[in-house]
């Protein structure tokens, strides 16, 4: 039996070997990048790449194939890289990032014009006075008008939740993200406390139905559970169910909604924080018509759209993982009339002026085929 130690010697001095080749093909890329300047010819030539990648296939054993594939894959994104810094080629999306800095102002604006879904006491509201010292807000019926004031300029901004720590991702809003042009110019992470609410006398135990948003009511699960024989009806609001139930005039409903909604509409607080669970979180986004990019801009978001076929999200993924870039989400949603298609909804935790952000968004195009750039901005919390 060989001596484990005298192995580890061997494959190490294989694993340099195999840097320093490394090295020399990528001493090679300055001279491939004059080339392809002087001949107009395109950074990206997906032909070759494709060829390489067989052949490094071939050259292998079958159960290696996969492994020899992904590193000839990282070695083309690496020169592709090399070249695009070399020509100082910029992508769309980056210009428009650049553009964008140039005129940055100096603070969020404290005062503006917001689009939010639903009612007064609406928790879209209460992320809008999280946002804003002084919200002039415009009420819409649903989200999509949301996304409609803000792309006509009805309103200068527009809140719409993300995502919930309990429930998860709202993903009609994420549908609607690849219908509307807009961009995410803040984000607010509010605590949620849902308290089930009632007209003046009803207690618990006389509680037959409960109107709430559908969110709402996930994240109340257990405890809607612990009411016997109650019915659950589903609102496009949690605001809304509580002028509905203010308006009933019955003795026998409730809402479960914000704390704000009980003097709003005269409703008591029958039960306090009724979520099933205490770190009951919403993040909303606070989006806009124009690009703009306020200081401290460190969260970045994007939508990809990748080729069906094996590898082309890793290809993708490791864009992030070779600049050392943290990818705190990755949403999927399939692509309306696009059969066998999804939309990657990714949020990137990175300073939008450090220079790897920059190599980002001039690369990831190459990658992909399609890349929409959300904004950058960043969370109130």
């Amino acid at each position: 039996m060989r001596d484990l130690s005298e192995i580890r010697t061997q494959i190490d001095s294989i694993d340099q070997q195999i840097l320093e080749l490394v090295q020399q093909r990528m001493d090679l890329m300055p001279y491939v990048a004059e080339y392809k300047a002087a001949t107009g010819k395109p950074i990206y030539d997906r032909t070759r790449e494709r060829a390489n990648i067989q052949r490094a296939i071939e050259r292998v054993e079958p159960e290696l194939a996969g492994y020899a594939a992904i590193l000839e894959t990282v070695l083309m994104e690496a020169a592709r890289d090399a070249q695009s810094k070399r020509l100082s080629r910029r992508s769309r999306n980056s210009l428009a990032i650049q553009d964008a800095l140039a005129c940055q102002p100096p603070y969020f604006p404290e005062v503006a014009h917001v689009a939010c879904q639903g009612v007064e006491g609406a928790y879209q509201q209460i992320a809008a006075d999280r946002l804003f010292h002084s919200a002039q807000i415009s009420f819409f019926s649903s989200f999509d008008e949301v996304f409609d004031a803000v792309e006509k300029e009805q309103c200068q901004f527009g809140i719409v939740p993300l995502e919930n720590s309990t429930a998860g991702s709202v993903t009609s809003v994420y549908d609607l993200m690849m219908r509307h042009s807009f961009y995410i110019a803040r984000s607010c992470r509010l605590k949620i406390d849902h308290n089930l609410l009632a007209p003046a006398g009803v207690r618990k135990e006389d509680v037959r139905v409960i109107y709430s948003h559908e969110q709402a009511i996930k994240q109340c699960a257990a405890y809607i559970a612990s009411i016997p024989n109650c019915q659950v009806h589903v609102c496009e609001n949690t605001a809304t169910a509580a002028a509905m139930v203010a308006r009933s005039q019955r003795t026998d409903v409730a809402a479960i909604a914000s704390r704000d909604c009980a003097p709003l509409y005269g409703l008591d607080i029958i039960d306090q924080a009724v979520q099933d669970k205490s770190n009951n979180y919403t993040r909303f986004a606070c989006i806009s018509k124009d690009l703009v990019i306020y200081p401290g801009a460190d969260r970045t978001s994007l939508l990809v759209i990748t080729k069906n076929e094996p590898g082309s999200l890793f290809k993708v993924l490791a864009r992030f993982f070779a600049l050392d870039i943290n990818l705190i989400k990755l949403e999927v949603r399939p692509i309306p009339g696009r059969d066998f298609e999804s939309m990657f909804y990714l949020d990137i935790d990175c300073p939008v002026a450090a220079p790897k952000f920059a190599r980002l968004m001039d690369s990831i195009e190459d990658v992909c085929d399609e890349c929409r750039y959300l904004g950058s901005y960043s969370e109130v919390l």
